[in-house]
């Protein structure tokens, strides 16, 4: 783990997340590809990135690793992925990878050799129980857990008569990390050999799940229509986590100054983040902690909508804001990533006329809060939703289409489930994020030149959305937005990445007010979450100057003699960000 100082280089620096499947393909096979991400380096460059954290390149698009040593043979070859490493370092930007170490491919050669016989010496290298029975003498799971992409956690081989662990895809087995052997096998094959190659740190995936004791106990029952329910407090956080963790920085991780960001679901106690996270634990760098990214999803599946309100983000932006103070901690900034609907289309409104002014609103959010800021491919450019009118059958996700398939079987095709189902998955689903990435208006979206077009559909509006159309535009498009609240939070970073966090009239259903203090310094937010003009006050801090606003002629009206003081009448969908030094 690197350094936990202040002036740690991860704490200020600009990620951006790449999906290699659907981010540029450079073969014309319709797939994205490690040569189509250096394709486009100088445009990450250009946009102000300082780190690249390239999703894995190892059947769930990368997560099903079959050997942590080769790259997946359609995203090109681990020489390519050296050729990027170097790429990266020549522009004074760091990389990270993806690190999947909960589970593996079932086509990993360790597990091969974990099926094949129960006296086999990497049996345990997996989680094997055998099946209890029922009055009746029907065969059962060993326990009632529901994973994640619908169905039981357990698979039965029937090779050797016992089921395996499998927390997500029935391909994905779970290592068993009790097994100390296991454990030194992952520090070498998974970590070892890609941080000899120049990586500078991980995304560690489901990070809090490697620990999940030795008991297995039926998880409660919370939504009787389904055998199956959700156990996540019987495998995440487990018993001995952070001693795992530990492990891995003192074994791998801290000879190499890599710096570490987990991927920590289920944990909504601060505290408990706090243990992974601070420097003196010597656990993890920051994690991703994920309410404000959950927010909408349905209590017995995350694919059950529910209306939600703004004082529900302005308390979970504060709440992961303020955990970090007075601590040696640290915290990220993001609202995107591969498995999230997109932001705009989430938290405001993707209509025609407000889609760009939204997408700058949340730019500006993002760039004025403390921490690590992580963006997502294409939302730089106001990336929205896949349309309403998509039929399943564009879905490519297997969470999402496992999901539709059973709730249509347990329904009997009820047209009005399917339909609440459905607007759940365009608003929630994980295919929002993972369509191909908007470059141009050219064909498939610029994409790629397979005459076939990409493995999964273009959005209908890559003419309007696209990298090509908004370069032309310059600052006042999307893009150029961005580009310059990157340099504007680089510029200011003592009090936008660093500052102390303070939210005004948290229970407005309409607006957003916050401030930042580092020493004598003071930041304010005022953003208009509706689509109405909305009277803001702004924080009695003295001496605020306009900076930057998402209407163009914001900064004239700030000169305008009637909003001298501290009311401001915000226009829909509008934000603007102020200074002031003491």
């Amino acid at each position: 783990m690197a350094d936990g100082s202040r002036d740690a280089w991860w704490k200020d620096a600009i990620c951006y997340q790449i999906y290699p499947a659907s981010f540029m393909d450079s073969n014309g096979d319709g797939l994205g590809d490690i040569p189509g991400i250096l394709s486009k380096i100088d445009y990450l460059k250009d946009l102000g990135i300082d780190v690249v954290w390239v999703s894995p390149i190892k059947v769930d698009m990368g997560y099903d690793i079959s050997d942590y040593e080769k790259v997946y043979p359609p995203y090109g070859t681990v020489k390519d992925m050296e050729d990027l490493i170097e790429a990266c370092h020549q522009r004074g930007m760091k990389i990270i990878l993806d690190l999947v170490i909960n589970h593996t491919s079932d086509q990993h050669a360790w597990f091969k050799e974990s099926r094949s016989s129960k006296d086999n010496p990497k049996r345990d290298w997996y989680i094997w129980r055998p099946p209890r029975y029922a009055e009746d003498g029907t065969r059962l799971p060993p326990t009632n857990w529901r994973s994640y992409f619908s169905g039981s956690t357990w698979e039965f081989d029937e090779h050797t008569g016992e089921y395996y662990l499998h927390l997500f895809a029935k391909e994905q087995p779970d290592l068993n990390w009790e097994n100390e052997e296991t454990r030194n096998a992952i520090y070498d094959s998974a970590m070892r050999f890609w941080l000899d190659k120049g990586v500078d740190g991980f995304r560690v995936d489901c990070v809090n799940m490697y620990s999940k004791g030795v008991e297995f106990k039926d998880a409660p029952i919370v939504d009787p229509r389904f055998y199956e329910q959700p156990a996540w407090l019987y495998y995440a956080n487990g018993p001995r986590i952070h001693e795992f963790l530990r492990e891995m920085n003192e074994k791998v991780l801290n000879h190499y100054g890599a710096v570490t960001v987990g991927e920590l679901p289920h944990t909504p106690d601060p505290n408990k983040v706090l243990q992974y996270v601070r420097a003196s634990e010597k656990q993890l760098s920051m994690v991703f902690q994920f309410d404000i990214v959950d927010i909408g999803q349905g209590r017995e599946h995350k694919y059950h909508f529910q209306e939600w309100k703004l004082p529900l983000l302005k308390g979970i932006v504060a709440k992961w804001q303020q955990f970090i103070e007075g601590t040696d901690g640290w915290t990220t900034v993001f609202c995107e990533n591969h498995d999230q609907g997109r932001s705009v289309s989430r938290y405001t409104s993707d209509a025609p006329g407000d889609r760009a002014r939204c997408a700058k609103l949340l730019s500006l959010m993002l760039c004025a809060l403390t921490g690590t800021l992580f963006l997502y491919q294409g939302q730089e450019i106001g990336m929205v939703n896949v349309p309403r009118a998509w039929p399943i059958e564009y879905y490519r996700d297997i969470e999402s289409v496992n999901f539709y398939r059973a709730m249509a079987a347990r329904t009997r095709g009820d047209p009005a489930e399917l339909d609440y189902v459905m607007r759940s998955l365009q608003i929630l689903g994980r295919d929002n994020a993972r369509l191909p990435m908007q470059w141009s208006a050219a064909a498939h979206a610029g994409f790629t030149e397979c005459e076939a077009g990409p493995w999964m559909r273009v959005h209908d509006l890559y003419r309007e959305i696209n990298v090509e159309r908004q370069v032309s535009e310059g600052e006042g498009s999307v893009l150029g937005f961005w580009k310059r609240m990157i340099r504007f939070r680089k510029e200011h970073a003592d009090v936008l990445v660093h500052g102390a966090f303070e939210a005004f009239a948290m229970e407005d259903e309409s607006t957003f007010v916050f401030g930042k203090r580092a020493g004598g310094k003071r930041a304010a937010v005022v953003l208009n979450f509706t689509g109405d003009e909305q009277a803001v006050a702004l924080p009695e801090y003295g001496g605020l100057e306009f900076k930057v606003g998402n209407y163009d002629d914001a900064a004239e009206l700030e000169r305008r003699a009637e909003e001298r003081g501290g009311t401001r009448t915000l226009r829909p969908w509008e934000g603007r960000l102020y200074l002031a030094s003491c």
